[in-house]
C-alpha cells in the first residue's frame, strides 16, 4: 500500500467517511457499508483529502486541461484538488447544475465551459451510474474525457454487463483511477473489524463483477 493510500484510509476511518450498517445506494443495492466523502468536509479534512487525490494524479501521471466535478460531492472535491494543483499550474473547474438555470446567466453548468482534456472527479464508484451521467453531460461539449478519479472503487457490477463497473467503463474508453478499492481496504485488519470484513465479503459475493 502506498503512503497516500494509507493516509487516505486512516483519514476515512477517523472522519467516519466509511460507515458500517445498512445503506441503500444510488443503484438501489442494500450495502453493509457506505462511503460518504462529505464527512471529510464536515471534519475539516478536505485539504488532506485533496492532497491524497493529487498524489494519485501524480502517481498515474495524468494529463488534463480541466476538472469536472459532478454535483454534489464532486463540486467540493474538484475545487479542493484544483486549489492544491494551483501551486504549480492553473486548473479550471466545472460542475453541472442539477436543474438548468433559466434566469441570470442561465445554463446547465457553473465554472469553466468544458474544453480540451477533462478529468472527472467523484468520491466513489459503485455501479457506474453517476460516472455515466457525467459522461452523458460532457457529450454536450467538444471535450476528450481522459478518465475519472475516485476515492473508492467498490468493485461492483456495472449497469450493462456482469463486468466490474470500472472494467465496463474502460471498455467504453473511460479509465477509472481509484485511490483505493474495497478489496485493498479489507486487507487492513488493524482498521476494519473482522465482523465488518465478513459482511462486506458477503455483499461482494452478491454484487461483485467479473474482472476482465
Amino acid at each position: 500500500m502506498k503512503k497516500f493510500q494509507k493516509e487516505f484510509l486512516k483519514l476515512a476511518i477517523e472522519s467516519e467517511a466509511i460507515k458500517f450498517g445498512s445503506f441503500v445506494l444510488k443503484s438501489g443495492r442494500m450495502s453493509p457499508y457506505f462511503f460518504n466523502s462529505a464527512m471529510f468536509l464536515a471534519n475539516g479534512k478536505l485539504n488532506t483529502l485533496a492532497e491524497c487525490y493529487v498524489n494519485k494524479i501524480e502517481d498515474e501521471n495524468l494529463k488534463f486541461d480541466m476538472l469536472f466535478g459532478p454535483a454534489y460531492k464532486g463540486i467540493f472535491l474538484a475545487t479542493a484538488i484544483s486549489t492544491k494543483l494551483s501551486q504549480s499550474r492553473t486548473v479550471p473547474v466545472c460542475f453541472n447544475r442539477k436543474e438548468e438555470k433559466d434566469h441570470g446567466e442561465g445554463g446547465s453548468y457553473i465554472g469553466k465551459k468544458p474544453f480540451g482534456k477533462v478529468l472527472i472527479v467523484d468520491d466513489v464508484l459503485s455501479s457506474g451510474l453517476a460516472i455515466g451521467e457525467s459522461i452523458e453531460f460532457l457529450k454536450n461539449f467538444d471535450v476528450e474525457i481522459i478518465g475519472a478519479i475516485v476515492g473508492l472503487n467498490r468493485l461492483e457490477r456495472g449497469q450493462k454487463t456482469n463486468q466490474v463497473a470500472s472494467d465496463e467503463l474502460k471498455n467504453e474508453g473511460i479509465n477509472i483511477y481509484a485511490l483505493m478499492t474495497i478489496d485493498e481496504i479489507m486487507l487492513d485488519e488493524d482498521l476494519i473489524k473482522k465482523s465488518q470484513i465478513k459482511e462486506i465479503k458477503a455483499y461482494r459475493d452478491q454484487y461483485s463483477g467479473e474482472n476482465v
